[in-house]
C-alpha cells in the first residue's frame, strides 16, 4: 500500500534528504585519486551522526557500512574497503540517513580525476533521465510514465538499463510501495497522487543492461564488466506537480559546477 505523506511530513522528509545532500556535498570534496572508500565511509558516518542523525543504510539488512560506494563496473551496494581509488574512476556515492522519523535516500556518481570521454557520455546521459523521470512525477500520471522516460532517453544511446534493482517509494521506511523500475510502459503502474513520495534512481549501463549479483550478497557489477552510472533523487508531489526533497547543490557548490537543472522541481515549502 502506498503510504501518502502530509506536507507537515513531507517538510521533514526534506529535512533528511538534504542532510544526504549535504553529505554528499561534504564528500565531494574528498573524492580525489588515492583516497580509500573505507575512509569516504568513515567521513559520511561521522557527519551523519554529527548532525544528531542515524546512517540509513549501516546494519540495514546486514549491510556493514554507512555509504555504498561502487566504482566502474559496480552497479550499486558496493562495500566501502582499503583499496585507493584510481584517476580516471566514475564512482557511485548512495547515502541515506534516519532522521525526524524519516529516510532520506539519494546518489551521485562522482568523477575521479580526469575520466574518459565514453564515460563522460554515460553520466550525463544517466543523471539527465532521473530528471526525465522526475518530469513524469504528476499527478494523475503512472508510474510506468516515470520508468519509460528513463528508459526512452538512455535507450536511445545505445546504453543498457537495468532491469533487477528498482527505484522505490520512500518515507518512514527505506523501501515503501511502490517499486519504480527505469523500465516500462507508459500509462502502467500505480497511479501518481499528491503526498507521494518516491527514491527515483536510475541505474545504467554502458554496454548490456545484464548484472551479476556476488556472493557478498551485496555488490553488484555488469555481466560484460563495462562501467555504471548511478544517480538518485527523492521527490515527492505535492499540487499535482513534481517537488524534489534532495538537491544535488552541495555536490556542485563543492566541485564549482554551474547547473540550473533542479530549478523547475524546486518549492519552497
Amino acid at each position: 500500500m502506498i503510504q501518502l505523506k502530509t506536507i507537515e511530513e513531507l517538510r521533514l522528509m526534506k529535512q533528511s534528504a538534504r542532510l544526504v545532500s549535504q553529505t554528499l556535498g561534504m564528500l565531494a570534496k574528498e573524492i580525489k585519486p588515492g583516497v580509500t572508500t573505507l575512509h569516504l565511509d568513515k567521513l559520511a558516518y561521522d557527519f551523519i551522526k554529527d548532525h544528531g542523525a542515524e546512517p540509513a543504510f549501516l546494519g540495514y539488512g546486514g549491510f556493514p557500512a554507512s555509504l555504498c560506494i561502487s566504482p566502474n563496473d559496480q552497479v550499486v551496494h558496493g562495500i566501502p574497503n582499503t583499496e585507493p581509488v584510481k584517476e580516471g574512476t566514475i564512482l557511485s556515492v548512495d547515502c541515506g540517513v534516519f532522521w525526524n522519523g524519516f529516510v532520506g535516500d539519494h546518489a551521485y556518481t562522482f568523477e575521479v580525476g580526469e575520466i574518459s570521454a565514453e564515460d563522460k557520455k554515460l553520466l550525463k546521459v544517466a543523471k539527465e533521465s532521473l530528471y526525465k523521470g522526475i518530469e513524469q512525477c504528476v499527478r494523475g500520471k503512472r508510474v510506468g510514465d516515470i520508468s519509460n522516460a528513463i528508459q526512452k532517453h538512455c535507450e536511445k544511446e545505445g546504453y543498457g538499463v537495468v532491469r533487477e534493482l528498482v527505484g522505490h517509494g520512500v518515507g518512514r521506511k527505506m523501501h515503501e510501495d511502490p517499486q519504480v523500475p527505469n523500465y516500462g510502459k507508459p500509462g502502467s503502474g500505480k497511479v501518481l497522487k499528491d503526498g507521494i513520495a518516491l527514491a527515483i534512481e536510475p541505474m545504467i549501463n554502458l554496454g548490456t543492461e545484464k548484472v551479476k549479483f556476488h556472493n557478498d550478497g551485496w555488490t553488484v557489477t555488469t555481466l560484460d564488466n563495462k562501467t555504471s552510472a548511478h544517480f538518485e533523487h527523492d521527490v515527492c508531489i505535492i499540487n499535482g506537480k513534481p517537488v524534489l526533497l534532495s538537491t544535488y547543490d552541495y555536490i556542485y557548490e563543492a566541485l564549482g559546477i554551474k547547473s540550473d537543472e533542479e530549478k523547475a522541481f524546486q518549492l519552497d515549502f
